[in-house]
């Protein structure tokens, strides 16, 4: 990574931030030999936008049947007999 100093950033802006795209490679400007910022390049654009509707697809795992009733407990409510 190269570095520079602020008041030659300021004389050069233009052409450095150029460089910086052209080359991937991030420059460190410094003010009296010590750093106050990263000029690097951007991340990389997604060639394929993406929705809200879709965007977990293959994230989840079915386990089981999840519409087929639950076995009855003795002692506990039932829907079918309305009471305990």
């Amino acid at each position: 990574m190269d570095t520079i100093a602020i008041s030659k950033f300021k004389a050069t802006c233009l052409s450095l931030l150029e460089r910086v795209g052209k080359t991937g490679e991030p420059i460190l400007v410094t003010k009296r030999g010590k750093p106050i910022a990263q000029v690097s390049p951007p991340p990389p654009a997604h060639s394929k936008r993406t929705s809200a509707f879709g965007c977990m697809r293959g994230t989840s795992e079915e386990l089981g049947d999840i519409i087929a009733p639950l076995p009855a407990e003795d002692g506990k409510f039932s829907a079918d007999r309305g009471s305990v």
